[in-house]
């Protein structure tokens, strides 16, 4: 990053009322990609690593995180509705702790939505094992080249697909729950004899493998909720932010309760937890067991849509995300720049070449290459929430001494809800240095850091009185 031009930013805000881009997506399309953002990987395939590790109790801790995921997305909605902007985690780290965290915090979330699509092109490549006989790497390299290919459109036709993205997922899980129910009720298909509400407590326990199992899930499960934050980024594209963007954040709470913690107590319950494995998607071994041959099919297709969507959204974000950065001086200038639909293609086909890199990992390890890229994912995503929650704190503080206007959308509880939440992510990476299998994230986490700090320090030198490193006041 030492190539980087730093320039004199002239004293106004990059993002201010009008950042290049067309206001394309609407209220239906902000509300499917919020409902969707959180419905991908984490949940169709980390869920059956899981399970295994916690049994039922995975229940009680995707409530209590999404619990702490509300408080943080209340936290976000707040500054959103202070200052609706595009970049909005770097922008808000930018204002309320220093240009410095506005700069980790910009790069460290591109840096987490090429990883989590190294993530999820995986995923779709495991998916695609289930009907062919194939490479995993060839199908993450054909995956990777379509969804370059699909985000060299507009914004609006972005938000459209996925709307019927995210209407395919949670259609989905909603017809899951309900066979679930069906069977639970009439008792038909293979699993009506056995399938029982006392699977949950009677195979061991509600914690059959202790309470320290549960807390060794809870970097899995925060993964599964990484991508709720996506509708931050759509703020510079929303057409009515103001109303729009609180409506999504609100629909939180139960969309967590419905499709994580009622999927989990339905899919537990017709089947015991004892039978689902690491690497396999809970959701399709649940059909297999019913001896729904075609449900599981289906359901595997749809886990697939799912895979690629969050990877769909991921190559959005990354472009938005570089070109913030540039915009504040602290990208090469080249990322800039605008097609004339509104997409930066620049800054997207960077992205996207990087992630080719998940190509090379399932080629080298096709059956570790999910776990190796989640732990990294989790960390530089757990970052964003951080200064999220950070930048809201001060932001009420400055805004009950009157320096700023109040937001029109405040965080219920705050500053309270968003200290425990702090708290809670501050348990989480414990819990993940615990994890001899998430403890690489820690490691990678410094060398990112110094980095970072490297290409800090050369910028600053190069541009020491630009307004990208001074502090707003």
């Amino acid at each position: 990053m030492t190539s980087l031009q730093v320039e004199p930013n002239d004293g106004k805000e990059a993002a201010g009322a009008d950042e290049g881009y067309q206001r394309g997506l609407g209220a239906r399309q902000i509300q499917m990609i919020a409902i969707g953002g959180a419905i991908g990987t984490g949940l169709f395939l980390g869920a059956g690593k899981a399970i295994s590790k916690a049994g039922p109790s995975l229940i009680l801790a995707y409530a209590i995180a999404g619990l702490v995921i509300f408080f943080i997305m209340r936290a976000l909605g707040e500054l959103l509705m202070y200052r609706p902007v595009s970049g909005s985690f770097s922008e808000y780290a930018r204002e309320f702790v220093g240009p410095f965290a506005g700069f980790v915090t910009g790069w460290t979330y591109w840096l987490f939505w090429v990883v989590t699509g190294m993530t999820e092109v995986t995923a779709a490549a495991q998916y695609m094992t289930y009907w062919f006989d194939i490479p995993q790497w060839v199908s993450a390299l054909i995956f990777t080249i379509i969804l370059y290919g699909a985000n060299l459109i507009s914004v609006k036709l972005f938000g459209e697909l996925e709307f019927w993205f995210s209407m395919v997922k949670v259609t989905a899980i909603i017809g899951m729950i309900l066979i679930c129910l069906g069977i639970l009720t009439l008792g038909f298909s293979d699993a009506g004899e056995t399938a029982s509400v006392t699977h949950l407590w009677a195979d061991g326990g509600f914690f059959p493998k202790g309470i320290g199992g549960t807390l060794m899930t809870l970097q899995i499960v925060m993964f599964a909720f990484l991508a709720v934050e996506l509708v931050g980024v759509t703020a510079g594209e929303s057409k009515d932010p103001e109303k729009t963007l609180p409506k999504a954040i609100n629909t939180v709470p139960w969309r967590i309760a419905v499709f994580y913690v009622g999927a989990l107590i339905m899919i537990l319950s017709v089947v015991s937890w004892t039978n689902f494995q690491p690497g396999v998607s809970p959701f399709v071994a649940a059909f297999d067991k019913m001896g729904l041959a075609v449900g599981a099919g289906i359901v595997n297709f749809v886990v697939l849509t799912a895979a690629l969507s969050s990877c769909n959204s991921g190559m959005y974000s990354t472009g938005r995300m570089l070109r913030d950065l540039a915009l504040n001086n602290q990208g090469p200038k080249l990322f800039t720049r605008l097609t004339k639909s509104g997409t930066p293609l620049i800054g997207t086909t960077f992205s996207a070449l990087l992630m080719m890199f998940g190509v090379w990992i399932n080629y080298q390890w096709p059956g570790k290459a999910f776990e190796m890229v989640v732990s990294f994912a989790t960390i530089s995503g757990m970052w964003a929430w951080i200064m999220i929650l950070v930048s809201q704190i001060r932001y009420r503080a400055k805004a009950n001494r009157g320096e700023l206007p109040e937001s029109t959308f405040k965080a219920p509880g705050a500053p309270f809800t968003s200290w425990f939440a702090l708290a809670f992510i501050g348990m989480v990476i414990v819990m993940m240095g615990v994890d001899k299998d998430a403890r690489i994230s820690l490691y990678c986490a410094p060398l990112w850091g110094l980095i970072l700090g490297i290409s800090y320090l050369v910028l600053k030198s190069r541009n020491p009185q630009g307004a990208a490193f001074a502090k707003r006041s």
